[in-house]
């Protein structure tokens, strides 16, 4: 069983302060972490939470950035998208 099987199981600064799109996106690092770091030979002596919540967050930050007192999703070119090079 998956430490957030919901959106409302996510931790309260997260729900609040993230758009709903992102808490998804939290959510599914923070799942996948959790499985993959069962082992603490590979979380590089953090706890199998503390090394969760790290990659979490750097999965929103990878699609959202925070602009003042609110995130907001990146623009991405079409190569960042792994479309290739746009051609006229």
């Amino acid at each position: 069983m998956p430490p957030y099987e919901a959106i409302s199981d996510l931790p309260k600064p997260v729900r609040e302060d993230l758009p709903a799109d992102a808490q998804q996106i939290y959510r599914e690092a923070f799942n996948s972490a959790w499985q993959r770091y069962s082992d603490p030979r590979r979380r590089r002596g953090a706890s199998r939470d503390e090394a969760a919540h790290r990659i979490a967050w750097s999965a929103v930050k990878d699609a959202y950035e925070r602009r003042q007192d609110r995130w907001v999703r990146k623009a991405r070119s079409l190569r960042e998208e792994g479309v290739g090079p746009v051609r006229s």
